[in-house]
């Protein structure tokens, strides 16, 4: 091994990243945006959902983070349910074997210690315990930088979060209620810090002035279901975010506003169809964003964003477009009341579609003020960013040699 390739840090970046999820891969990209900054040295590569997505997109080297390709389709046939069985001890071996070539592992952002979506504890909880776990047994320091946190019901998916939590060398959280959520799970987190959420160091399009004319509204919709506590009336919840929602943007365009729908996901292009097919009017169009920065540029365009994915509030949020959130998760109020817009909330789970209304009228008749402290906000959070990244440096990228020690070994 020569001088070069012994001063080379090899970084992994680890997650449900090019799985079709904007808000996951924006926080990707602010991560590889900081190690191209301040450690252009390393080599970076994936373990991740979508790894044709990312190298495609990112231009770094990736594996499929689960030995079964259909990890996250339902087995019901007995070949199903066995490939799945044995998947997962395959990969118990695989993670080890690609955490050992790293001497850093990063899981970037992403709402990894939390099930405010539904989820099995056998699908990314157990594969992001088999990171941690790995990281600890050989030595390599695994970081959960800028992740988001919840307190969980589920025993055994709870579990898994713990102790992936306990394991990991590194953590930080997006938000106050994430910090708390671990402790209240029995992590100790007297040393771990809050800081904005990834997605705020990401380059945003200034959002054009408002003409005094009402303009456009983009309203970013999501394949709501509930959570994980949820399942029950999941349909129930469905219908009635849909219906909210339509009426909300039938009333709009009955106003002569024009409508723009936004997604966060693929699996929301369901809700988009729904929302043109119940409204026939020129006035609703959609797009097809492939990226945070997609998102920024709609949403710099508009003079008002309504939207229920985290990321979608985000990307408004960091145009300086004010903004209402519908809300199923504590992670989205703890970020509207960061970034000032607190009052502007509204429960997904039971969307009343006249309340929500009143909601927007009021949010919009506050817009200059509002945007004035959204630019505030935003330098504010771009400046605890830059804290956040120079103390992962600090924390993480000194000690690399036992890495270096273990790929020598025979």
């Amino acid at each position: 091994m020569t001088s070069a390739d012994r001063a080379q840090v090899r970084v992994g970046v680890f997650g449900l990243l090019g799985s079709g999820n904007l808000g996951n891969d924006g926080s990707l990209e602010a991560v590889l945006g900081y190690l191209r900054q301040r450690h252009p040295e390393a080599a970076v590569d994936a373990l991740c959902g979508g790894p044709e997505a990312v190298t495609a997109r990112f231009g770094i080297p990736a594996t499929r983070l689960h030995w079964y390709r259909g990890e996250y389709r339902t087995a019901s046939r007995a070949g199903a349910i066995v490939g799945k069985g044995l998947g997962k001890l395959v990969d118990v071996f695989r993670t080890a074997a690609w955490v050992r070539r790293h001497d850093v592992v990063i899981v970037p952002g992403m709402g990894v210690l939390e099930a405010t979506l539904p989820l099995r504890p056998w699908g990314f909880p157990y594969a992001l315990f088999l990171l941690c776990a790995s990281g600890r047994l050989l030595r390599t320091r695994v970081a959960l930088v800028g992740v988001g946190a919840a307190e969980i019901r589920n025993r055994p998916t709870r579990a898994l979060v713990r102790w992936s939590g306990r394991l990991a060398a590194y953590r930080s959280y997006r938000d106050d209620q994430s910090r708390d959520a671990m402790r209240a799970m029995g992590v100790d987190t007297a040393r771990d810090k809050v800081y904005p959420d990834l997605a705020f160091s990401l380059p945003a399009p200034r959002a054009s002035e408002p003409s005094g004319a009402p303009g456009p509204v983009c309203v970013g919709v999501m394949d709501f279901h509930g959570g994980n506590d949820d399942r029950d009336r999941a349909e129930e919840i469905y219908r009635r975010y849909l219906d909210g929602t339509t009426r909300f943007v039938r009333t709009l365009v009955e106003e002569g506003r024009p409508v723009r729908l936004l997604t966060g996901d693929i699996c929301d292009a369901s809700v988009v169809a729904a929302i043109l097919d119940a409204v026939d009017s020129p006035l609703v169009t959609a797009a097809e964003p492939a990226s945070l920065a997609d998102l920024m540029d709609e949403m710099a365009a508009a003079d008002t964003v309504v939207a229920v994915r985290y990321h979608n509030l985000i990307c408004a949020l960091k145009t300086g477009t004010p903004a209402l959130a519908l809300s199923y998760a504590a992670k989205s109020d703890a970020l509207m009341e960061r970034m000032g817009l607190g009052a502007y909330c509204h429960p997904a789970r039971e969307v009343d579609a006249d309340r929500l209304l009143e909601q927007f009228r009021a949010l919009e008749k506050r817009s200059a003020e509002l945007r004035q402290t959204l630019t505030e906000r935003n330098v504010a959070a771009a400046r605890q960013l830059q804290d956040q990244f120079a103390e992962l440096t600090t924390a993480l990228f000194p000690a690399t040699d036992h890495a270096h020690a273990l790929r020598e070994a025979p």
